[in-house]
């Protein structure tokens, strides 16, 4: 990764290669609007790609060389492939290639700038700072991995000098931003196809830490073991300021959370009441970080509380698709089993003594060998759980890692096929029950299908 961020106006005319990508969208939109000649190309036509167009981009649908033209610089998703027409052309003609999260980083700058990362929870806590932020009176440029409904975009350029976004470990290209707030949700073994081993990634976050300058700060949530070892890792050099959330005693910033209607934030011995709009102990957590970044940038705490009311959740975060038979359907983008268990626990509560059923694709071959019996585990706590076969991705199939490895540890359900798989889920709904679709693949299709076959 880079060590050096390029100014925004060294790049020139900026092509993005994978433009339709939520996040390479969400730099592209952001450049638009800062007046950076951009163009751009995905192998699908996707809507974004046409709300782009109309800001100003040029777009075309399908990868070919011409479409380069005199771009002087290129930023390529990671889905890309190494043998992608325009990629190989770019590199042929020597011109700059740069990771999208080095593209983000060159906006960034003269910005005091707030980066959420974490294994989980990164995108709802960036929106919800987002959001906070803009009802409180401020107007942050963002940039988040998921669209966020009120916000309308999942990326923007603000009137303010504050910019906020989500910072991607899987890859380690969160190391190539510099912020002043760096917030880290939780910490724990997960992208092993990219990091190797648990240490290493344990080791990337320390980095991450370590990119904070003296007067930055370190938020970190004190109920999570890993941000917490982080946290007192970093604490111990003495280089930065480290400031704890959650519901543990010593926590700096003190979240009381007994359930939906009873949660409050207390700091230097004030207590803030919380009206959210979205359940479950993790969102109460988020909600924890986002206020407490939102008072270090100078909201007042009480317009800080009651601004998090305007937050009604991410895509794909525990959204509700629909209803039919009077059972609500949800799609979460869950796909670790921490996550997991967060998902069912939300739904639980949302469920009130009623039941709660899962339909779980797994994502990539590598992490479903790392973690079946994990899965398998958070599962069980459903009263019904369904499992697809595993999505690839960018991963090619491993001998002897399919589904069954997580399935065939299940007391309560079953390896489904995509065809039976909605007629299953309908069968066993009843009223007042509660739908999951979990995973980050193309189960969130089911979801509107599901309520379909229920009558919604």
């Amino acid at each position: 990764m880079t060590t050096s961020i390029a100014p925004l106006e060294s790049l020139g005319r900026v092509h993005f290669i994978g433009i339709g990508g939520v996040g390479m969208s969400a730099v592209a939109r952001i450049m638009v609007a800062r007046g950076v000649p951009v163009s751009g190309t995905d192998g699908k036509d996707l809507p974004v790609m046409h709300d782009l167009a109309a800001a100003g981009a040029r777009i075309a649908v399908g990868y070919d060389a011409e479409n380069l033209g005199d771009a002087q610089t290129i930023v390529a998703g990671s889905a890309i492939r190494a043998d992608n027409p325009e990629l190989t052309a770019a590199r042929a003609a020597g011109l700059p290639v740069l990771h999208r999260s080095e593209a983000l980083a060159a906006t960034m700058a003269g910005h005091r700038v707030v980066t959420v990362a974490g294994t989980h929870g990164k995108s709802t806590t960036t929106s919800m700072i987002a959001v906070l932020l803009k009802e409180a009176g401020v107007d942050p440029s963002f940039a988040i991995g998921a669209n966020v409904p009120a916000l309308g975009v999942n990326a923007a350029h603000g009137a303010s000098d504050i910019f906020v976004a989500e910072a991607d470990e899987s890859d380690g290209s969160f190391l190539n931003y510099r912020p002043l707030i760096a917030v880290v949700t939780n910490v724990e073994a997960d992208h092993l196809d990219h990091y190797g081993t648990p240490e290493a990634v344990f080791a990337s976050f320390d980095s991450f830490a370590a990119l904070l300058p003296p007067e930055g700060i370190l938020l970190v949530c004190a109920d999570d073991a890993g941000a917490r070892a982080l946290a007192d890792r970093t604490g111990s050099k003495g280089t930065t300021r480290v400031l704890t959330y959650g519901t543990a005693d010593d926590a700096d910033i003190r979240l009381h959370d007994a359930g939906p209607g009873d949660v409050s934030v207390a700091v230097a011995g004030e207590v803030h009441r919380l009206e959210l709009q979205v359940p479950g102990r993790h969102n109460a957590l988020n909600a924890a970080a986002a206020f407490a970044v939102a008072v270090e940038l100078g909201v007042a705490p009480d317009a800080a509380a009651a601004a998090l009311a305007h937050f009604t959740g991410a895509s794909r975060r525990f959204e509700l698709k629909g209803q039919g038979r009077g059972v609500r359907v949800y799609d979460d983008y869950a796909h670790h089993p921490t996550e997991v268990r967060a998902a069912l626990s939300a739904a639980r509560s949302v469920a009130a003594g009623n039941k709660v059923h899962v339909l779980f694709q797994p994502h990539l071959f590598s992490r479903t060998r790392e973690f079946a019996d994990e899965f398998a585990e958070a599962l069980n706590s459903a009263d019904t759980a369904l499992v697809l076969d595993i999505y690839p991705a960018r991963e090619d199939p491993i001998p002897g890692v399919t589904s069954a490895l997580i399935a065939d540890h299940l007391s309560t359900g079953r390896l489904v096929s995509a065809d039976e798989a909605v007629r299953a889920i309908a069968t066993v709904a009843g009223e007042g029950d509660v739908v999951l679709t979990v995973g980050a693949g193309d189960v969130t299709a089911y979801g509107p299908v599901i309520v379909e076959a229920l009558g919604g």
